[in-house]
């Protein structure tokens, strides 16, 4: 008698069924973080500020 069930699931699989990590669980280099955004933003609103209060100065 033949075994139906391992049959069907192994027909069209691999011989290699196993897959890399799509999220793996750290222990490999890390690419470092980068805050260029949250930088530029922040220099940008230092700037309004400076030029507020550089116009309130000037010309009170």
């Amino acid at each position: 008698m033949v075994n139906i069930d391992t049959d069907f699931y192994s027909h069209d699989r691999p011989e290699h069924p196993l897959l890399p990590e799509d999220r793996p669980r750290g222990g490999g280099p890390r690419a470092p973080v980068a805050h260029s955004r949250l930088w530029i933003a922040c220099a940008i609103v230092i700037a309004f500020v400076l030029v507020a209060l550089v116009g309130i100065v000037l010309f009170p």
